[in-house]
């Protein structure tokens, strides 16, 4: 855990190019007296990662292969900067569990993001979790390995923020406050769109968020819900929770961000602008707090706030959650894995809007889950078993990617 008496942290993004990397920066921006970039890493964005390199003039920076890593080498020595361009997967790991890094961004898309958080919470680091996957893949292992390392786990997603906000600083204590949690959802774009017209929704439809500005990959989420799907399953292991004790509500003004409702029947909300700034902001300064650069919400502004049930024939994602956590352990890994090949193929135009969830749904009901699942060791440190769960449910799914191809 990072001493309140350091005056400087060290601030490795895993994912620096993408929404949440790029607000990240932006919190840093304004704290230069606190903050320290050491290492950027980002997928295959060499035009972006070194402008932010000329920059924040890290010791290091991360791309996925050796080529992008040569171009991006040498374009930062043209620029006279030392900084030293890694590549890969053991990279990614790498710079996560540096000595020099007290605070990790795990900002990564997707299953790629597992390793390099895992390792950054074995080395005890403050790791600030924007990536879904880490708890969603990796469930108790993963956090056995937060409290085995010592380091602090601190969520950025808005929803598990404003629940960890809400929550006493002693974790030991939230069992007896806990009644049940409610995350809200703004509904997408779709929330009240006839759902039998939902088959001919295309790509820039379904990223043309209302009210958040993210990826193509996460908007789409957004838009079948299944972004909420994994952010139940994320709350299961944050704040060890019964499947039954996480609830959802459509909130479409973005406002109230989620809530706990206490044993006494209180309900404690955290309230805000969307603006992602906010949990970043909070994730790097916590206990403290910090300026964000995010508007202060308007009360009298901001209208009226309204709550609606999420319906299962326009949003049936959803409602696998609660299905892949009362299933054997290791599910939750299937469904991300499909979900992530339903997705991509959509955003390619393989595959209609609604056959992500036929894709999602269709991958847990394969009969091969049962013998697969028993395999992983939940008293392993490792991740490679996890990842082989993973990369054959994303098999399984390419499969019936293509008997429903659009």
């Amino acid at each position: 855990m990072i001493s309140s008496a350091q005056s400087v942290q060290s601030v490795c993004i895993l994912g620096s190019t993408g929404s949440i990397g790029v607000n990240t920066l932006d919190v840093l921006a304004r704290h230069p007296e606190r903050y320290r970039v050491v290492a950027l890493a980002a997928h295959r964005q060499v035009d972006a990662l070194v402008a932010q390199c000329l920059q924040w003039r890290p010791r290091w920076a991360v791309l996925a292969d050796a080529a992008l890593a040569q171009t991006a080498q040498q374009q930062l020595r043209a620029a006279g900067l030392a900084t030293e361009v890694l590549c890969g997967p053991e990279a990614l790991v790498q710079v996560a569990q540096a000595p020099e890094v007290d605070t990790v961004m795990g900002a990564i898309v997707g299953a790629a993001g597992l390793a390099p958080c895992m390792a950054a919470a074995r080395a005890g680091k403050r790791l600030l979790l924007a990536n879904k996957e880490a708890l969603v893949v990796g469930g108790a292992r993963f956090m056995r390995a937060v409290r085995e390392g010592g380091g602090t786990l601190l969520p950025i997603d808005s929803e598990h923020s404003a629940i960890f906000q809400c929550l006493p600083q002693d974790a030991t204590t939230w069992s007896g406050v806990i009644d049940h949690i409610v995350l809200t959802a703004s509904g997408g774009p779709f929330r009240q769109r006839d759902p039998a017209s939902l088959k001919d929704i295309t790509p820039d439809q379904a990223c043309a968020h209302p009210n958040w500005v993210m990826g193509r990959k996460i908007s789409v989420d957004s838009a079948t819900m299944m972004n909420k799907a994994l952010e139940v399953i994320e709350a299961r292991w944050l704040f060890d929770l019964a499947p039954e004790q996480i609830r959802v509500l459509i909130h479409p003004q973005s406002i109230v961000h989620s809530m706990v409702v206490c044993r006494d029947a209180s309900v404690l909300a955290q309230m805000g602008s969307p603006d992602m700034r906010v949990p970043i902001a909070y994730g790097l300064s916590f206990p403290e707090r910090i300026a964000s650069g995010a508007p202060a919400l308007d009360l009298l502004g901001c209208g009226a706030l309204t709550f609606e049930a999420p319906l299962r024939e326009r949003f049936p994602g959803l409602f696998l959650a609660w299905d892949a956590l009362n299933a054997p352990q290791g599910t939750t890994a299937v469904l991300n894995a499909a979900n992530e090949v339903a997705v991509a193929a959509f955003l390619d135009g393989q595959l209609r809007f609604t056959d992500i969830h036929r894709v999602n749904a269709a991958t847990l009901e394969l009969p091969l889950w049962s013998r697969e699942l028993s395999g992983p060791d939940e008293a392993s440190d490792g991740v490679d078993d996890l990842l082989a769960v993973d990369a054959l449910a994303r098999a399984e799914a390419q499969r019936l990617v293509a008997q429903y191809r659009a």
